[in-house]
C-alpha cells in the first residue's frame, strides 16, 4: 500500500494552527484577568476548549502526535472545569499557558521541517493530575456553612457566593420553616422565594429535614447575595431576625499541587518562537485589487491598439503618451490596493504582548499592568515581522529593568502595580510611531556610564547612544528575561538599521522611561530620490531625506579639524550649520568636477547632516529587494532595485555610510 504524503497538507495546517493558537492565547489572558477579579468566564473556557479540540483533530490528521497528546490533556482539564461550574484555579491557567507554548514550539518545528519534539512529560503529568473539581485545585477560599449545606453546593454556586462577597455584597443564609398557620396566610416557600428574590440574588434553596419538630417536618435554607438589611430579609421571609445569618469566607489549607516555576522560562522565551506567515485579508480589499487590475488590463489593450496604429503611420504620439500616463496612475492605484492587502493591524501584532508581560512579571515577581492603544494603525506584514522582536525586547526590559518591586514602589508612594503603556499612531500615512513607556524608576545615568566606562551622559540622546552599545547590560547576573548579553543594540539595529527608522529615548528618575520607534509603514515598495555620483546611479528613500539644497559658493565653508589634522566642510542651510560629506568620496569613487551640485539633508535625532551629490535625477516608486548574501552586505547599502533599465541599482543608507566613515576616521586617528 502506497504511503500517504502529508506534506501538501502542512501549509494549510500551519495556517489553521496559528489562528487557533492565537485564539487560545487571547482566551487564556481573558480567563486570567477574570480570575484576578475573582470572576468566572465561561465563554473564555468554552472558546479555549473549542480551539484546542479543533487543533487536536487537525494535528491528528497530519500525524503530529505530540501536539495531540498535549491538546488532549488540556482539553480534558477544560471539560472537567466546564462540568464543575467553570471552576478554574490560577495554577491551571499557568499550566494551560505552558501547554500552548509547548504546542507553539512544535508547530514551529513543523513549519521549519524539523523533527517534532516529544510531548513534555512533566507538563503532561501536571495537567493530568490537576482536577478543577478536586478541593486541592478549587479556589483556596471556603464559606462558613455547615458541612451538610456545603456538600449541596456545586462549584459554580460556591463561586457565585464568593464572587458576591468580592463585589462588596453580603452573603446570607435565611431559614424559612413552613407551618399550617403560615400556609393559611398564603406564606409558603414559593411566596417567600419570590419576595426574597426581589431583595437579592438567590444562589440556592436547600430543603432540610427537622426531626426534632416531628416526622415529615422540613425547613428551607435560602442562600443569597444581597445588599439588603437583615430586617428587610426577615420580613420578606416571614422569619425572625435571628433566622438571618451571615455567610463569611475563610482561607482553606493550601493545596499540595507543586508550583510551576520550572515552566515559567518556557512562557517567557518561547512566546516569539512561532512566526505567522499568513495574512488574513478582508474580501473587500481583494475585490478592490481585482478591480484595479481589471482597469489596468483594459488600459493595456488600449495602449496596444494605439501602438499598432502608430506603427502603421496612422497613430497619434500624444495619445500614446496620454495612455502611458494613465497606465502609470492606474499602476500606482493597483500597488496601493495590493499594499492594503498586505497590511496587518498593529492590534494583531500586539496580541502576544500581554503574554510577554505576564511571563516576565511572574518570573521577576513584580506586579505589572499593560495597556495597549493601537487604534486602527496598520503595518506591512514584512515590517511587522521585523518590528515585533524589538517590541518584545522593550517590553521585557521595562518589566525587568524599569518597574520596581512592589515594596520599593510602595516606599516611594507609588501603586504597588507598575504600568506599561503601548501607543501606536500613524503619521502621514507612511510612518508609524510606536511608543512604549513605563512608570518605573527611570534609567540610572551614572550606572550606565560606569558599565560602559564612559562619561556620564548629559542628554537623553547621549544616554541612548550608550545603552545601545552591543552587549551592554546594567544587570549583574542574567535573569529569565534579561541579562543574556543581548542588549538595546537589538532594538536599534531593527528600528534604525533594518527598517530605516528612528529610535528616541526620554527618561526621568523615579518617574519612568519612554522609548519611541518611528518606522516606515512599508519597506517593499517605496518612493525614492534617484541621484548620480560619477557614472553610477543610486537611490535614497524619500522618507530618509529631510530636505534638498543647492550648493552655492556662499553656503559652503571649510574649517580645520585639529584632532585629525584635516578640514571639515560645513553647509549653511535655512539658518542651520551642518557637516557636509561628499557622497562620491564616501563611496570610494572618482570625484568629478560638477557645476551646480546638490545636497541631500538628513536628520539623526536632533542632529542634521548634508551629503553632496553630482546630480538629482528625479523621484519615483521602486520595489526594494533586500541583499541577503553576507558577502555583498556592506555598510551604507540597504537593498537594491531596478529603475527599468535592467541593471541593479543600490539603495543607499546615508546615515549608515556616515557612521562607517566616522568609525574609520576614529580608528585611524
Amino acid at each position: 500500500m502506497e504511503r500517504l504524503d502529508l506534506g501538501e497538507f502542512i501549509a494549510g495546517y500551519l495556517a489553521e494552527a496559528e489562528e487557533h493558537l492565537a485564539s487560545a492565547n487571547v482566551n487564556l489572558l481573558a480567563l486570567d484577568a477574570s480570575l484576578k477579579k475573582q470572576e468566572k468566564n465561561p465563554r473564555a473556557v468554552r472558546e479555549l476548549f473549542r480551539s484546542l479540540h479543533t487543533l487536536k483533530g487537525l494535528s491528528a490528521m497530519v500525524g503530529a502526535e505530540a501536539i495531540v497528546d498535549i491538546s488532549h490533556e488540556m482539553e480534558t482539564l477544560l471539560r472537567t472545569a466546564d462540568r464543575s461550574g467553570m471552576s478554574i484555579p490560577g495554577i491551571a491557567v499557568d499550566l494551560l499557558l505552558a501547554g500552548v507554548r509547548a504546542i507553539e514550539e512544535r508547530v514551529a518545528n513543523l513549519s521549519r521541517g524539523e523533527p517534532l519534539a516529544a510531548a513534555p512529560k512533566e507538563l503532561i503529568e501536571r495537567l493530568a493530575a490537576l482536577d478543577p473539581a478536586d478541593a486541592r485545585a478549587s479556589p483556596q477560599r471556603v464559606l462558613s456553612l455547615e458541612p451538610e449545606l456545603l456538600s449541596k453546593l456545586s462549584s459554580a454556586e460556591h463561586e457565585q457566593l464568593l464572587s458576591g462577597l468580592a463585589k462588596g455584597l453580603r452573603a446570607l443564609r435565611v431559614d424559612f420553616v413552613p407551618s399550617p398557620g403560615r400556609s393559611e396566610q398564603g406564606v409558603n416557600i414559593t411566596s417567600v422565594r419570590k419576595r426574597v428574590g426581589e431583595l437579592g440574588e438567590i444562589v440556592k434553596v436547600v430543603p432540610r429535614s427537622l426531626p426534632e419538630l416531628g416526622a415529615g417536618r422540613v425547613s428551607f435554607a435560602l442562600l443569597l447575595v444581597t445588599s439588603a438589611s437583615d430586617a428587610e430579609l426577615a420580613e420578606a421571609a416571614a422569619a425572625e431576625p435571628g433566622d438571618v445569618r451571615v455567610i463569611a469566607e475563610s482561607d482553606a489549607a493550601p493545596g499540595d499541587m507543586p508550583p510551576v516555576e520550572p515552566l515559567l522560562e518556557a512562557e517567557s522565551t518561547a512566546v516569539d518562537t512561532l512566526k505567522r506567515n499568513v495574512v488574513r485579508v478582508e474580501v473587500s480589499r481583494l475585490d478592490d485589487a481585482l478591480d484595479r487590475l481589471a482597469v489596468l488590463v483594459v488600459s493595456r489593450a488600449r495602449l496596444q491598439r494605439a501602438v499598432d496604429e502608430l506603427a502603421q503611420g496612422a497613430g497619434d504620439l500624444r495619445r500614446v503618451s496620454r495612455l502611458v500616463s494613465e497606465g502609470s496612475r492606474e499602476l500606482r492605484d493597483l500597488r496601493a490596493a495590493i499594499m492594503r492587502a498586505r497590511m496587518v493591524s498593529v492590534a494583531e501584532l500586539m496580541e502576544r504582548a500581554p503574554l510577554i508581560v505576564r511571563g516576565a512579571s511572574k518570573a521577576s515577581k513584580k506586579q505589572v499592568h499593560l495597556t495597549i492603544d493601537s487604534g486602527r494603525a496598520e503595518l506591512d506584514k514584512s515590517v511587522a515581522d521585523r518590528l515585533f522582536p524589538a517590541v518584545v525586547h522593550l517590553l521585557r526590559n521595562a518589566v525587568d529593568h524599569a518597574i520596581e518591586p512592589p515594596e520599593e514602589r510602595k516606599a516611594r508612594g507609588k501603586p504597588e502595580e507598575g504600568t506599561i503603556r503601548v501607543t501606536c499612531v500613524e503619521e502621514g500615512g507612511s510612518q508609524l510611531s510606536l511608543v512604549i513607556e513605563d512608570d518605573g524608576r527611570g534609567i540610572d545615568r551614572e550606572r550606565v556610564a560606569l558599565r560602559a566606562a564612559s562619561p556620564i551622559p548629559e542628554t537623553d540622546a547621549q544616554l541612548l547612544e550608550l545603552i545601545t552599545r552591543p552587549g551592554l547590560s546594567t544587570l549583574e547576573a542574567a535573569t529569565q528575561t534579561s541579562g543574556r548579553g543581548l542588549g538595546m543594540d537589538i532594538v536599534k539595529r531593527i528600528a534604525v538599521d533594518d527598517l530605516g527608522g528612528e529610535l528616541e529615548l526620554e527618561t526621568r528618575p523615579h518617574l519612568g522611561t519612554k522609548f519611541t520607534l518611528r518606522v516606515p509603514v512599508s519597506v517593499t515598495i517605496i518612493d525614492v530620490f534617484s541621484l548620480q555620483c560619477g557614472d553610477e546611479t543610486f537611490v535614497v528613500p524619500v522618507s530618509a531625506v529631510d530636505d534638498l539644497a543647492e550648493l552655492s559658493d556662499g553656503a559652503v565653508t571649510t574649517t580645520p579639524d585639529v584632532q585629525r589634522s584635516s578640514h571639515v566642510r560645513l553647509l549653511r542651510h535655512r539658518g542651520v550649520t551642518m557637516p557636509l560629506f561628499k557622497l562620491s568620496r564616501l563611496l570610494g569613487m572618482a570625484i568629478p568636477s560638477v557645476q551646480r551640485p546638490k545636497a541631500l539633508i538628513v536628520r539623526k535625532q536632533n542632529e542634521v547632516f548634508a551629503f553632496e551629490v553630482d546630480c538629482m535625477l528625479g523621484k519615483q516608486e521602486v520595489v526594494v529587494r533586500p541583499i541577503k548574501d553576507p558577502l555583498v552586505d556592506v555598510p551604507g547599502v540597504s537593498g537594491s532595485t531596478d529603475l527599468g533599465d535592467g541593471r541593479p541599482t543600490l539603495v543607499l543608507d546615508l546615515l549608515g555610510l556616515m557612521s562607517h566613515e566616522l568609525d574609520a576616521r576614529s580608528a585611524a586617528s
